[in-house]
């Protein structure tokens, strides 16, 4: 029987095995780190991804959202426009029948005696001139004036008197306040 002697030293096979099995461990473990890397790369670029899909989402919808507000700017800038030119329209409605009213008030509250000569509006005071028979008729005039809804306060600025043919008359100029709420009060009558 012949008998076998192991000249190689043991304990270097060992080393060698424990060398081996390092560097396959520490190959594995590189392995496995790079492919957590990379997965961990795959995750965060897959959120990012997602990030930026939610991120165009949203200023899509700022970008509408913005639209749908300067349109309802514009609305409101056409609404504006529209109510300022029923304003002057209902105002221009108003004062049409208000001068209708202004002239009807005039004849009515003009005594038998007078003659109107001009009549000249500015503001809310209006000038009357005219020629009348006599002095009182001139003041029953300027009673009848202060007794409408339509005028208030009326001021005898002249009042001039002169005989022609033998006949007295009295050449007189008023000034009268108009009033603009017996003017509403007039329009709303309207609308009935």
């Amino acid at each position: 029987m012949a008998t076998r002697i192991n000249l190689l030293d043991w304990r270097q096979e060992l080393r060698n095995q424990r060398k081996r099995q390092f560097f396959s461990l520490l190959g594995l473990g590189a392995v496995a780190s790079a492919a957590l890397a990379v997965f961990g790369l795959l995750i965060a670029s897959e959120a990012v991804s997602h990030q930026r899909e939610r991120n165009e989402y949203l200023q899509q919808q700022i970008a509408e959202t913005e639209k749908k507000i300067k349109e309802i700017q514009d609305l409101e800038k056409t609404k504006a426009s529209l109510l300022a030119r029923m304003r002057v329209i209902e105002q221009l409605q108003a004062s049409r029948t208000a001068t209708v009213h202004f002239f009807d008030e005039i004849v009515n509250t003009l005594p038998d005696g007078i003659t109107l000569t001009s009549i000249k509006q500015n503001a809310g005071s209006v000038t009357i001139e005219g020629i009348a028979e006599s002095n009182g008729r001139v003041s029953t005039y300027m009673k009848n004036l202060e007794g409408s809804e339509w005028f208030a306060e009326p001021k005898l600025v002249v009042i001039a008197t002169s005989e022609k043919d033998k006949q007295r008359k009295s050449t007189f100029t008023l000034e009268v306040k108009n009033l603009t709420k017996a003017s509403s009060k007039g329009n709303g009558g309207d609308g009935e």
